[in-house]
């Protein structure tokens, strides 16, 4: 595939088929992603690739937490700054707005929070998870460093026709997560990434972009 063509394709499935994902794909995609940017060589990053049984009783587990209410563990790192303002605000609010209609939970629906953390802790029917852990040593570059390898993890996934959806929400049920896997207290859980096929007929979103105008400037040229 195209490296254009991988960069546009993919996008957050939020609807995956039951089909099965074969570890020898899996095994390219992880083996050549070992590839990505990595400063100062570190590759902070440690991988749990979880399917099956394991996972099928991970979701149950997570989704009877999201059922019932529970604001989950303690956050060992904030999913957003506490105050976001324009224009970081206007792109979530609309994002958010466009997706979950998308998935039939409408915003004045007054179980829509408990309705999307029960979608997100079924991954949305994956069959595979991967969960992207870093050392509790490493820094802000080491977290930038995990998000290149997970974006590389992702482009190379479509050239194996594979979709994905990146899930930070794991980390509100990481402990959960790291009984499953059997992480240690020097690991801290990054996020967790959903892969498979698409399921047919599922509605294709694509949420909106800034404009290159927005957020690059050419100096030079």
């Amino acid at each position: 595939m195209d490296v254009y063509e991988a960069v546009d394709s993919r996008r957050a499935v939020r609807a995956f088929s039951d089909e099965p994902v074969s570890r020898e794909a899996l095994e390219r995609v992880l083996a050549a992603a070992t590839r990505a940017p990595s400063s100062g060589n570190l590759q902070p990053w440690h991988v749990y690739v979880v399917t099956g049984e394991p996972l099928a009783e991970l979701k149950r587990r997570a989704t009877a937490r999201a059922r019932a209410g529970d604001p989950g563990d303690d956050r060992e790192y904030p999913m957003y700054p506490a105050e976001l303002t324009s224009p970081y605000l206007d792109r979530f609010t609309a994002a958010a707005a466009q997706r979950y209609s998308a998935l039939g939970i409408e915003r004045d629906d007054p179980e829509r929070p408990m309705k999307i953390a029960a979608l997100n802790s079924g991954a949305f029917g994956a069959p595979v998870v991967l969960f992207c852990y870093l050392d509790r040593t490493m820094g802000p570059g080491q977290w930038g460093d995990a998000g290149m390898y997970l974006q590389t993890v992702m482009l190379l996934l479509r050239a194996e026709g594979l979709h994905s959806c990146p899930q930070v929400m794991w980390t509100m049920y990481r402990e959960t997560v790291n009984r499953a896997v059997g992480a240690d207290d020097g690991l801290v859980l990054f996020c967790g990434v959903a892969v498979g096929f698409e399921k047919e007929d599922a509605p294709q979103l694509r949420t909106g972009r800034a404009d290159m105008t927005e957020t690059v400037s050419f100096i030079g040229m």
